[in-house]
């Protein structure tokens, strides 16, 4: 069976995890610092913060920018659930806005439409490594005093282009905060994790305290217990300002996480590779749309994470499980990313979201299918999912 994402480990990553498991250190320890340095000068920030998962990630985002109890945080409905769950963490409100039908990310014109005063965030959506409007959308959020997060979990290793520029993902002045994730079926990984990155000192301090229950041990920033309680302070103190949590990361994961960084071009260009294949594959296929990539975007240096097309099922006279089925008889997996999120249970039940909320996004989700894409796929996958494909859906001519 060819799943839909497979993480790719070598014999230099098991390498990298048995010498942390041999050294003084398992967890809080010197690798953690060396993979944020490292990720950091990746992805051109002047900070990152290494966490447990990109979960973490944008909670941290949350509290480090004081979002809570009266904001509003606006986000895509197309993404998974931990992008909106995160203002809902901390009390505020959780949005959505729709997707434009093209790189099925978070529409600029949509979200001044649906804009409130009490708006104090938006968190942009890379969707399948296609980055998000982030430009555009900051100009208008911080023209409102909002802040700006960036989802990028899907989009590790990629840029933006400014003009003659290179902007990298996670690097750019844009987004605020820019959140990555290190699952398995991501394009790195450290098992489970996740890292902010941010150029701006306050948000990465703030991020570092709440992410270890919020103590703190620079003797410059301790105010003294309450009462002025045992007022030494020796080299054992440390003081909690914060009501904070234990989304710290390992040394083994960082060691893991620093194997990977240095492959990651290598996985970028081989997910390139294949999705020029299923391209020019796919692109006359009927009643099958192969993703786009919008204006403005190279497609040399989008960081594919899923190869999403859209299927119009009600044309072929099928649907999407009798599809799913059929090219599961194959041997091929495949995924369906992601239920508009408004549409959950708990979001319906909580803030009263209906259908119709978004049309572009139940547009989308109701053709969307992900085929398999990850580095370790040989030349023969590919070919088996092509061929798949082509003999699953009419007109396929195999």
């Amino acid at each position: 069976m060819i799943p839909y994402g497979r993480q790719s480990v070598s014999a230099d990553d098991i390498a990298a995890v048995v010498a942390a498991l041999e050294s003084d250190w398992l967890t809080c320890g010197p690798r953690v610092e060396e993979f944020e340095q490292r990720f950091a000068e990746f992805v051109r920030a002047e900070h990152a913060v290494a966490v447990n998962s990109g979960t973490a990630a944008l909670h941290l985002a949350m509290l480090a920018a004081g979002i809570g109890p009266g904001d509003h945080v606006i986000t895509s409905p197309n993404t998974f659930l931990a992008s909106a769950n995160a203002a809902a963490f901390v009390g505020a409100t959780p949005d959505f806005c729709d997707i434009d039908r093209l790189s099925y990310t978070l529409c600029p014109d949509s979200l001044r439409k649906c804009w409130r005063p009490e708006t104090r965030a938006v968190v942009a959506v890379d969707y399948a490594g296609h980055p998000s409007q982030v430009s555009e959308i900051a100009e208008f959020a911080h023209s409102q005093n909002a802040i700006v997060i960036e989802d990028a979990c899907h989009s590790i290793g990629g840029v933006l282009h400014s003009g003659k520029e290179v902007v990298h993902i996670g690097g750019n002045n844009w987004a605020d905060m820019t959140t990555f994730s290190f699952h398995p079926v991501k394009s790195m990984t450290t098992g489970e994790g996740g890292m902010l990155t941010t150029n701006n000192p306050e948000f990465a301090e703030r991020a570092r305290i709440f992410r270890s229950h919020g103590m703190i041990r620079q003797p410059e920033l301790f105010t003294g217990l309450a009462g002025n309680a045992f007022p030494e302070q020796g080299p054992w103190y440390y003081e909690m300002q914060e009501l904070g949590y234990n989304y710290r990361i390992t040394d083994l994961q960082c060691a893991l996480g620093i194997s990977q960084l240095q492959r990651l071009p290598r996985f970028l260009e081989r997910r390139r590779e294949i999705v020029q294949r299923y391209h020019a594959a796919f692109q006359t296929l009927p009643h099958l749309t192969p993703p786009a990539v919008r204006a403005g975007v190279d497609p040399e240096q989008i960081a594919w994470h899923l190869y999403t097309v859209l299927i119009d099922f009600q044309a072929i006279g099928k649907t999407r499980t009798d599809v799913m089925s059929a090219l599961r008889e194959r041997g091929v997996a495949t995924q369906v990313l992601y239920i508009p999120v408004y549409l959950q249970p708990w979001y319906a039940k909580t803030y009263g979201y209906k259908p119709g909320k978004c049309p572009n996004a139940e547009w989308y989700y109701e053709r969307a299918l992900s085929l398999p894409l990850f580095p370790a796929m040989t030349d023969e996958d590919v070919e088996t999912v092509i061929q798949s494909v082509k003999e699953v859906l009419p007109g396929g001519g195999a």
